[in-house]
């Protein structure tokens, strides 16, 4: 998993609530169960004017200009601005796997779905919660200004907007830590791989019969 530092981005405001899951991803598409390939249908009944379908090119389908994520001031964003209850509904998990494969790293929302929330940390997706009030002001500085960029600092536990304005947000410290390292749970597991494998070398002499191919 790729450690999540500090990152200055381009930010892209969704302004909807109560996005769930099957807008992020829709179902026709959870047959994979690889974590890639799914960011060209993120969102895809929003972005595209005909029905999506697994195995079917994206290349050429007619998009909705109107939806954000395909007006061209916005493209190369990492961090998305987000409503209410984001990732509500269901509780795959090919929804971050869809906004990471896009290429965000960062949600920023008043609150979030609490599977979607933890789905976030074990796929290397930052979900950050700030109040209503400063959420309103991050979309208003990022409509404002094409170009506009935030910079999420996770060390610091800080969001700063595109006018300098800094908001500190609450982490676990367990979790910030495992984005900073890089650690999604077989990365923690691993960490122990010194124990592991003394404790397999001693079982091999206790119960040799267990280890027989």
């Amino acid at each position: 998993m790729e450690p999540f530092v500090r990152l200055d981005a381009l930010a892209v405001p969704l302004d909807r609530s109560n996005v769930d899951t099957d807008a992020i991803i829709p179902k026709q598409f959870l047959k994979s169960i690889s974590r890639a390939g799914f960011g060209p249908n993120l969102f895809d009944e929003w972005r595209y004017a005909d029905c999506g379908e697994p195995g079917k090119p994206n290349e050429g389908r007619p998009l909705k200009a109107d939806f954000v994520l395909n007006q061209p001031r916005y493209q190369g964003a990492r961090i998305l601005l987000a409503r209410d209850n984001f990732g509500c509904g269901s509780s795959r998990e090919h929804a971050p796997w869809a906004l990471l494969d896009y290429g965000f790293r960062c949600i920023i929302a008043p609150s979030f779905a609490d599977i979607f929330y933890n789905n976030c940390f074990q796929n290397g997706i930052l979900p950050v919660r700030l109040p209503g009030a400063t959420v309103d002001q991050l979309f208003r500085e990022v409509a404002a200004a094409p170009g506009a960029r935030i910079v999420v600092d996770l060390p610091q536990q800080t969001v700063a907007s595109p006018s300098g304005a800094k908001f500190a947000f609450e982490i676990d410290p367990f979790r910030k830590d495992c984005l900073i390292k890089g650690l999604d749970d077989i990365g923690l597991t691993l960490e122990h791989l010194p124990a592991i494998e003394a404790y397999e070398a001693r079982r091999r002499g206790e119960v040799p019969w267990a280890f027989l191919d």
